[in-house]
């Protein structure tokens, strides 16, 4: 490597020979600058090339701020609610019993957790480490937690430490916990995952990296077990996350809060839960070591985080439920210095959040007090239309009544106001008065994108209105947006091959079970196979559209993203590959309707990613003159609904088009009978699609609307 003269004054760097595009600049500082650690690395960025971040290229840092806008766009707007400046903190907050801080979304917090984190880790230099002592200081000790929760934390970390904000070297990292038994090098370790995710990318010295080992002699594990709790002296900040049953660590249910270092059993949910990471619950260990819930009160500071909905229920049981082994994070409510971050999905059954007229003044807009009503209509069991004064006012609803509207008239207007969701026609009703429908009468018929994150979500969560949309002669286009593929097992594709062996169509299925035999635990799958996979997915989708009468040969496309297509189940970042596909395919068909899966609650993931997609794509067709008379209409997947207090389009479904729906789910062989990742939910696809819509349909009609068979819902995003 050629060295080049530096000169300059203290903190200021000067290259004397500009470097060319092909060569990287490197800095080693012996002592920490002025203005914070390894603060001069900046410029040195500025030296190689430009970039913004050490060893990055300036196409990633177009994606850093697409993922920046997507993150803050995918976010439903409030529509009303509480007012909190109106009220004391103290009041807002009283249902909590931990100190909650709520972002709109999941990149507003982790800033918030990165801000924290390089904040502390500088002011203990600050304070511990002079130019003198610092190779012989004692380093800052993080605690860090493993998991979906972390990953946009470790990604920003990365960002900030590549631009210089902040170093590592004088850091030490203690984990949580790591399956056992396990190799450091299998994909699923934690040991591997938080390199691989985190510590690869950083200055962190390999002495100071400390995870419990998975391949400990099980005949020695409580000795190691109890070196490893006596190493962490000293935490001064813990980042952790919690599970849905309450787990911080391995911690399962039953906990003991004394409870150290140890060789843990798994719950079956747990290993549920964890199963599709490993291909199969039959390799999913059953073990675990993790540190105990007395290790954890021991941090100086805690920082726990939740995004999404899925941790809605755990984190108000966390944050406002007793004390209890049954939910082990609760035990934190008993810490000095803990803090809750997140995400108004995960925040959304907190009091405050659920229910706000319980703590403040609020904003009564009509979609927030169809929301009122609506609750209200559930706790006193009476459909809108005979809830009384008494009703209101016994159950903290006066406020609304102060608005100017009698309690008689809410009811009216919240009526009317649900009703009109209601439609048989979701691409509009022709030659129709359109002034109550949630869609308009023209054009007419209309072009339609049906956004599918997997190749049967269209038919799983939205297939009654598709089929509708269909028979009412519009051009309806479905795109699958990634391929699926993991998401079949092996006997599936040799019962494929075998059939076409059966048929005459060429003998391949010694061929193909040498590949499947030929698998590494842990690893991704061969691209043969994969493609092999990949094919039956297609062909299963085509089927399904097919059955209500969609040519798939012209209106389904396969888009295969490429973010998806890693092998496993750990999947890539978004990029501008993906996003330029599905620009393409908009631009090409110019749609009047889009329809996407808005599904917070994804336990995979790959649905949030799609919809970051889809709306990375609308940002940059922006000033497109098709956009102008086109929206954007979101469904749920297979595992929760939209609060009917959101809802601003229901499609009611008939007997008949029940059963076509669930024949179209059918169609999916490979994932009937033996879901593939089924997390906790254990029924099949179509019994959650037919007993989530006709649970809608139920409540439509409690609260006096007309009684459907079942009911699809959506929100409009503009």
């Amino acid at each position: 490597m050629r060295q080049l003269r530096a000169t300059g004054e203290r903190n200021r760097l000067r290259i004397a020979e500009p470097p060319q595009q092909s060569r990287r600049v490197f800095l080693r500082l012996k002592s920490p600058p002025e203005g914070g650690i390894w603060g001069g690395v900046r410029l040195v960025n500025d030296a190689n090339g430009g970039d913004n971040t050490i060893g990055s290229k300036p196409t990633e840092r177009k994606i850093n701020k697409l993922h920046k806008r997507m993150n803050n766009k995918y976010s439903l707007p409030k529509d009303g609610g509480l007012i909190s400046e109106s009220a004391p903190r103290d009041i807002i907050h009283r249902y909590e019993k931990i100190h909650t801080k709520v972002y709109e979304n999941e990149y507003e917090g982790v800033q918030y957790v990165a801000d924290n984190i390089v904040k502390a880790i500088r002011m203990y230099n600050e304070i511990h480490c002079s130019n003198e002592v610092y190779e012989e200081s004692q380093p800052f000790v993080l605690g860090l937690t493993t998991g979906r929760t972390p990953l946009g934390l470790y990604r920003e970390l990365v960002k900030r430490h590549h631009e210089g904000q902040i170093s590592f070297r004088n850091v030490a990292v203690y984990s949580l916990d790591e399956f056992y038994p396990i190799r450091s090098t299998e994909q699923q370790s934690r040991n591997y995952r938080i390199h691989e995710e985190f510590l690869n990318h950083i200055d962190i010295l390999p002495e100071n990296v400390h995870i419990p080992d998975g391949t400990v002699p099980e005949d020695r594990v409580s000795e190691y077990c109890a070196s490893y709790d006596h190493s962490v002296r000293r935490i001064d900040l813990m980042i952790i996350g919690v599970g849905e049953d309450g787990q911080i660590g391995f911690n399962e249910p039953g906990a003991y809060s004394r409870s150290r270092t140890r060789l843990v059993q798994l719950t079956y949910n747990t290993r549920k839960i964890q199963s599709g990471a490993f291909f199969g619950l039959e390799n999913t260990p059953k073990m675990a070591v993790t540190m105990g819930i007395d290790t954890i009160m021991r941090a100086n500071r805690i920082i726990l985080m939740a995004w999404g909905e899925e941790k809605a229920h755990i984190v108000q049981r966390v944050v406002e439920g007793e004390i209890t082994d049954q939910v082990p994070a609760s035990y934190l409510q008993a810490h000095q210095n803990i803090e809750v971050v997140i995400d108004e999905n995960a925040a959304q059954l907190l009091t405050r959040e659920q229910t706000p007229w319980m703590v403040g003044p609020c904003e009564w807009t009509p979609k927030f007090v169809r929301k009122a009503v609506v609750w209200l209509c559930g706790v006193v069991k009476k459909p809108i239309l005979k809830l009384t004064y008494k009703d209101y006012i016994e159950n903290s609803l006066g406020e609304l009544l102060e608005q100017g509207r009698a309690y008689d008239q809410i009811n009216i207007d919240v009526f009317n106001d649900l009703q009109h969701t209601i439609t048989g026609w979701p691409g509009g009703k022709p030659n129709a008065d359109d002034s109550t429908r949630p869609v308009p009468s023209s054009p007419f018929p209309k072009r339609v994108i049906v956004f599918s994150p997997h190749p049967d979500d269209d038919v799983i969560s939205m297939g009654g209105t598709f089929i509708r949309l269909v028979q009412q002669g519009h051009d309806v286009h479905v795109a699958y947006e990634t391929s699926g593929n993991v998401a079949v097992h092996d006997d599936v594709v040799l019962q494929n091959i075998d059939t076409a062996r059966e048929l005459g169509y060429g003998n391949h299925y010694a061929e193909v079970e040498k590949v499947i035999a030929g698998k590494r635990k842990g690893e991704p799958e061969p691209r043969p196979l994969l493609d092999l996979k990949g094919a039956i997915r297609r062909a299963e989708a085509r089927a399904a559209v097919r059955s209500f009468g969609l040519n798939p040969d012209t209106n389904a496309h396969f888009l295969n993203l490429p973010f998806y297509e890693t092998g496993g189940i750990k999947k890539g970042q978004l990029t501008e590959k993906d996003i330029e596909i599905i620009v393409k395919l908009l631009r090409e068909i110019k749609p009047h309707q889009i329809y996407a899966a808005g599904d917070l609650a994804d336990p995979h993931g790959t649905h949030r990613t799609c919809m970051e997609a889809v709306l990375g794509a609308l940002e940059v067709v922006k000033d497109d003159e098709w956009l102008k008379e086109c929206h954007l209409w979101l469904y749920r997947g297979a595992w929760m609904e939209w609060d009917l207090g959101m809802v601003d389009m229901a499609v009611p479904l008939s007997p008949d088009e029940l059963i076509k729906k669930r024949h179209a789910i059918y169609r999916h062989l490979s994932q009937k009978d033996i879901v593939p990742f089924p997390g906790s939910d254990t029924r099949e696809f179509w019994q959650r699609a037919e007993e989530r819509t006709q649970h809608t349909a139920r409540l439509y009609d409690q609260l006096g609307m007309a009684e459907y068979q079942a009911i699809e819902v959506f929100v409009k995003m503009f």
